[in-house]
This record gives C-alpha cells, sequence and structure tokens, in this order.
C-alpha cells in the first residue's frame, strides 16, 4: 500500500535535506586534514625555494595539527612542480610554493604552458620576500658593480657570463635587468639550481653568479668561494649590510625582490582555504620565523587570499613587460 505524507512533512524533509547540503562545507573543513599534508617544492634541494618550502611547511603544522611535509619536483623553471600542484586533487593536501617566476614570469617565458596560474592556483599566503644578489668567485678581479659594467663594455666579443638556478627565474630576469639598464649585453648560463651553479661561479667556469640571496647567504658570509657584490633591493640587508645595492652602486632605480608564496589547485573547498590561510598567517606572524628569516636575508610575507592575488597581478605587468622589451624566451 502507498503511504502519503502530509505535505508539513514534505518540506520538512527537504528542509533537512538542505541544511544537510549546506553543512557539507564545514563538516569537510571540521574534518580537515586528517593525514598529512604536502608542500611541492618545483626546485631542487639547497636554494632559495627550497629554503622557505621548508619554513611553511613547519609554520603550518601548529596551526593544522597535522605534519606537513615537502616534495621537491624541479624542472622547467618550476613550471612542472606547479603543473602537478594545479592538477591535483582540489582537497588541501597538496599545495605549492609558487614563486615570483611560476607565478609571474614564466607564462611570458613558455609557450608551452600546461596550467595558468593565474586561473589554476588559489592564492593561500605570500610566504616571504628577499633579495636577489649578485656575487663572483673570491678570485674574481671584479669587486664592484661599476667593474663589472666595464668589464661588460670591454669586451663585447667575449661575453661576461652570469650563472641562475634555471630559465625563468626571478634570477634569471634580474640578470636581463642589468643588462637592460646597463646597457650591457652578458650571455647567461641556466643551471638546475643553486647546488649546480654556484661552484661554477667558484669555480671560474662562469663569470657572474645571480641568485636568491638566502640560496647564497652562507657562502658569501664565509667568502672563501664567493665574494658579494651587490644586492638587487632597494634597500641594504640586514644581513650583509656592508653589502651595497646595485642602486647605490652606479643604477639608480634598479630595485628587484624575490618572493615565494603558497598556492591551493582551483577548486579547494574555499573553508579549507580559509583554514590553511589563517594557519599560515599565525605561522607566518610569529617571532621565530621572523628571526629565522633575517638570518637569511628574507622578511616573512604579509598578503594572503585576495590581497595576493592583487599583488601577484601588479608584478604579471612589470616582467611581461621586461621580457616582451627585451625578446626574451625559454629557448
Amino acid at each position: 500500500m502507498k503511504q502519503f505524507l502530509h505535505p508539513r512533512a514534505g518540506w520538512r524533509r527537504l528542509a533537512v535535506a538542505s541544511l544537510a547540503v549546506l553543512a557539507l562545507p564545514s563538516a569537510y573543513a571540521a574534518g580537515y586534514p586528517d593525514h598529512p599534508v604536502t608542500v611541492v617544492v618545483p626546485y631542487p634541494p639547497g636554494g632559495g625555494a627550497d629554503i622557505f618550502g621548508r619554513a611553511i611547511a613547519n609554520a603550518l603544522q601548529p596551526g593544522l595539527k597535522q605534519t606537513v611535509v615537502v616534495e621537491n619536483k624541479p624542472g622547467a623553471g618550476g613550471n612542472i612542480g606547479m603543473a602537478y600542484v594545479a592538477r591535483a586533487k582540489a582537497d588541501g593536501y597538496t599545495l605549492g610554493l609558487g614563486t615570483i617566476g611560476t607565478q609571474t614570469i614564466n607564462q611570458f617565458l613558455y609557450s608551452n604552458m600546461t596550467f595558468d596560474p593565474e586561473r589554476d592556483l588559489v592564492p593561500i599566503a605570500l610566504v616571504s620576500t628577499t633579495p636577489n644578489v649578485i656575487a663572483v668567485s673570491a678570485k674574481s678581479p671584479y669587486k664592484t658593480v661599476a667593474d663589472v659594467i666595464r668589464a661588460a663594455k670591454q669586451s663585447p666579443e667575449k661575453k661576461l657570463t652570469y650563472a641562475s638556478p634555471g630559465i625563468g627565474s626571478s634570477v634569471h630576469l634580474t640578470g636581463a635587468y642589468f643588462e637592460a639598464m646597463a646597457g650591457v649585453t652578458m650571455l647567461h648560463v641556466p643551471f638546475k639550481g643553486t647546488s649546480a651553479s654556484l661552484p661554477a661561479v667558484a669555480g671560474g667556469q662562469v663569470d657572474l653568479l645571480f641568485d636568491n640571496l638566502p640560496g647564497a647567504l652562507a657562502q658569501i658570509k664565509d667568502g672563501n668561494l664567493v665574494r658579494g657584490v651587490a644586492v638587487t633591493s632597494g634597500e641594504r640587508d640586514p644581513s650583509v649590510p656592508a653589502l651595497p645595492t646595485v642602486a647605490e652602486s652606479g643604477l639608480p632605480g634598479f630595485d628587484v625582490t624575490a618572493w615565494f608564496a603558497l598556492y591551493a589547485p582551483r577548486n579547494t573547498p574555499e573553508p579549507v582555504i580559509k583554514q590553511l590561510i589563517e594557519a599560515a598567517r599565525s605561522g607566518l606572524q610569529s617571532q621565530v620565523i621572523a628571526t629565522n628569516f633575517a638570518t637569511m636575508g628574507a622578511k616573512p610575507g604579509t598578503l594572503f587570499g585576495a590581497d595576493l592575488a592583487a599583488f601577484e597581478s601588479a608584478e604579471r605587468k612589470k616582467w611581461g613587460g621586461l621580457i616582451k622589451d627585451k625578446g626574451i624566451t625559454a629557448q
């Protein structure tokens, strides 16, 4: 026999069902995370990206009350690792450490990008900002920016070479920016990370090292293998106060700061994004992080979510213009 529901009973069931659907995101967030979270670093171990990837992984753990591990997936200027993150399940368990390179530079360099950094990744937190640095072998005759520019102008047929941790990194573009402002042409020699580029410069195979300051700071302070020439930021960095800026060394207005930020795949539930933002905000505000970053020539980030997205947009305009003007490609 068929049973007929009273109209009110039907509405009650519908209301209960609707409430259950509305509660799903909250329930999702409440259960997140119930197993370890992975931060993908799209560069090799040892460089600035790796350092900050591990720093944000540690900083997230108290807020998430869960283990956060780092996985290095280098290649193609960071594109391989970030494409992996973009394609990952959007559940908050796979995050990526994007950089000024992967998020605002590569799309103007590579014709075969397999992801859109603006559309396919959700900004969570600016992790850190840091100057880049110019260094030379400890045995190099070049001691100042003026020395480098003079040498580059005196031998155009035998170009000065500069090493970077890879094509498309902010370090590569810093070198291109330096060429443009100094009116010189040098030969870019890309390496697979700082662990390869620094020894090449120290050994004299390449004339100049352009690198994120944290990746080369220990060796610059030691001074036995490489010697710092200048930092690329607008002001001197407290970690190496004796090292002048490029701007004060003969190229007024030169100001390049690298940055690193945390991202989740598109369509990650909003409650999970909010939870990650709050965990990152709390972790990055700790005095331990501030002190630790200061010793590396870096500052903790202060932009989250939509504010980080707006910052990225401005950076894309800056670097996109430079790349087009210089005709730089990833070939």
